[in-house]
């Protein structure tokens, strides 16, 4: 489960007792993604991918805009199309 953590100012996924995020910054009524990290052994399992799939549902939920700044989440949104509804015009 995705949880937004907000006196971090990012969103979490524990798996397996390790952990992935997605760091943001609040600007001007959007959600600035600046860093999406996976801890080592979660990479390469599909974590962040869950992780990014959680931040897009919470962002929904809460009629917010991303603006990808990540490489990792501005080519994550590129692979997913289905998910353009939450980014920022």
């Amino acid at each position: 489960m995705v949880v937004n953590n907000t006196a971090r100012d990012r969103f979490e996924l524990i798996e397996n007792e390790a952990l992935a995020y997605a760091a943001y910054q609040h600007r001007g009524g959007k959600l600035f993604i600046t860093y999406v990290e996976a801890a080592t052994a979660l990479r390469g399992t599909g974590a962040a991918g869950r992780l990014m799939e959680g931040v897009v549902a919470a962002l929904r939920h809460d009629g917010i805009k991303a603006v990808p700044i990540c490489g990792y989440a501005v080519s994550w949104f590129r692979r997913h199309p289905e998910h353009a509804d939450v980014l920022a015009a």
